[in-house]
């Protein structure tokens, strides 16, 4: 790799007012210069020092702008967590393009309504995800584009595509092949970072040097903490999923604390090493990936949560415990090899709740885990727990959480300012909340809206029964949360079939599986009539008395 990129121009950027300049590019540099040898990223496959990070992400920025990639431009990545997301995602920073993380879990249509939502522009992705074939993939998520490339290139018609060439990446190697796809209208390009048949991937070879650093380093100078720096996707109470929009100065910010943060919890000093059990493509690794850029610590992280693979890690590597979802810890604690372990080094996971928003909370109530809409903490942030008047309710109240500030999101993508915040530039968050005397935490009671809360997975009900709906058989479709003992709450689908008694129970278990991410599918199955479902006097679903009756064992049988 080029020695030309580690290097800025500048000893320390700085913003106007002389204060360090809040930027990832920047974080990652003073990283890099304060403790450059040590571990930033391992994997199970290898490792990446912070010095590593620095000057590999630089090479690959320098080539994202020699193609035409630059402030502002969408770049998708379509990757498992592993060091090619931290690499792509912290190149993509340094020269201020906006990135868009894909989910990994996505079924085809969420892929693609994702990358519409997104306005993606180049698409960065591997050869393969989880051992399938990522092509395969994305041809499944986007109609029309097996045939593109082929048509684009001239490939079809010059006979190139039996000679080879298409292997080689010459559709797109030199750039000249552009996407035109109805599904996703802004996607002009999908780079696959290794070998691909298809003739409408785009490969780029980051090992030939044809970055000029130069010109990165004038670029990095321009980029500002109040660009824009990430568009995280997150169910909410709307069918279709919502990007948050966050800067660079509020990411930077927000992850400030997160390495004190985690030496609190795993009882460590100095330079802790943790098992990153969230996914880089969700605010929580996000998160990790920033935070551990502040001081020096160590993220292990995997391609797929799996409890045997994570326990191996963390004794070979020496981790210091695990950031993630309590019911990961459960697992890991419940694997057979478990006991048998060296896992001195992690003393939290042998003794203590699972869930460590449990700690010190009042009669079992957890604590909030923060949000994608402040970037993972509530630092830097106004906050207000509202009653139905809108003022603030006194401690051991519950209210709405509402928020405001520096901490907070730009806004949601595609909508406009007011119809994200108030007037008074607060944000209601939809959460129910109250705080105790002498207690800065928030401690969490649910919600005002009718998200599903699923393994630390937000789930959208509107997202799944529109899946469900659009069948002939289903004449309604009402999708809850009901209480689960593993995952706090499980997808309940309950069915009014229609009429004419076609319904296909294992066709709809098909389709949600097909059309949704594996932990949106419904695990609970009912069907029922329609003068059995409860219902307002408006003639809406009660889903309150629905979900008691369920709970209760009251109403209908799981399918």
């Amino acid at each position: 790799m080029p020695s030309s990129y580690t290097a800025s121009a500048r000893e320390e950027a700085s913003e106007p007012g002389g204060e360090p300049k809040q930027t990832i590019g920047e974080l990652l540099k003073r990283a890099a210069r304060a403790f450059g040898d040590q571990d930033y990223v391992v994997s199970d496959t290898g490792r990446l020092s912070y010095a590593e990070a620095e000057a590999r992400s630089g090479a690959i920025a320098a080539r994202l702008l020699a193609e035409g990639v630059g402030k502002g431009t969408r770049v998708g990545l379509f990757f498992t967590g592993g060091t090619d997301w931290v690499l792509w995602w912290l190149a993509a920073a340094r020269i201020g393009a906006l990135t868009a993380p894909l989910s990994t879990f996505y079924a085809p249509a969420e892929l693609a309504r994702v990358l519409r939502l997104a306005d993606v522009d180049t698409l960065i992705a591997p050869p393969a995800i989880l051992k399938t074939e990522t092509a395969a993939r994305l041809e499944a998520a986007l109609p029309g584009l097996a045939e593109s490339g082929l048509a684009e290139s001239g490939l079809a018609e010059s006979g190139l595509a039996e000679s080879g060439l298409a292997e080689s990446g010459f559709a797109g190697s030199d750039g000249g092949s552009r996407l035109r796809l109805p599904a996703a209208p802004y996607l002009r390009r999908i780079v696959i970072t290794g070998p691909c048949d298809r003739a409408w991937a785009t490969h780029w070879d980051i090992d030939e040097d044809r970055g000029d650093a130069e010109l990165l380093a004038a670029v990095e100078q321009e980029v500002s903490a109040a660009d824009l720096a990430v568009i995280v996707h997150t169910s909410g109470s709307t069918a279709e999923p919502k990007g948050v929009l966050h800067t660079h100065g509020t990411l930077v910010r927000q992850t400030s604390g997160w390495v004190g943060a985690v030496r609190h919890v795993t009882g460590t000093s100095g330079a802790a090493r943790v098992l990153c059990a969230m996914p880089f493509f969700w605010i929580g690794g996000i998160l990790g990936a920033l935070g551990a850029l502040h001081e020096p610590l160590a993220l292990l992280v995997l391609p797929r949560l799996e409890a045997g693979a994570a326990l191996d890690l963390l004794e070979r590597e020496r981790g210091n415990g695990v950031i993630g979802w309590p019911t990961f810890t459960e697992q890991l604690r419940a694997h057979p090899t478990f006991a048998g372990r060296d896992l001195s080094s992690a003393p939290t996971l042998f003794g203590g709740p699972a869930d460590l928003s449990l700690v010190g909370s009042p009669d079992g109530v957890p604590s909030h885990r923060s949000m994608s809409e402040t970037g993972g903490s509530f630092a830097f942030t106004d906050i207000r727990i509202a009653g139905a008047d809108g003022r603030e309710v006194p401690a051991g109240e519950v209210g709405e959480l509402w928020v405001r500030g520096v901490g907070s999101m730009a806004g949601y993508n595609k909508r406009e300012r007011a119809e994200v915040f108030d007037a008074d530039g607060w944000f209601h968050s939809g959460d129910r909340v109250f705080r105790r005397d002498g207690d800065p935490r928030l401690f969490y009671m649910g919600r005002t809206t009718d998200m599903i809360k699923s393994a630390g997975s937000n789930i959208s009900p509107l997202e799944v029964q529109a899946v469900i709906e659009g069948l002939e058989s289903v004449a309604q479709c009402v999708v809850l949360g009901v209480a689960d003992p593993a995952r706090g709450e499980a997808v309940c689908a309950v069915i009014v079939p229609t009429a004419d008694g076609g319904l296909d129970l294992a066709r709809l278990r098909t389709v949600a599986a097909e059309q949704l991410s594996a932990y949106k599918v419904p695990t609970r199955w009912i069907v029922t009539s329609p003068d059995e479902l409860p219902v307002l006097a408006t003639g809406k679903p009660d889903r309150r008395t629905l979900r008691a009756r369920i709970e209760q064992g009251e109403f209908g049988a799981s399918a």
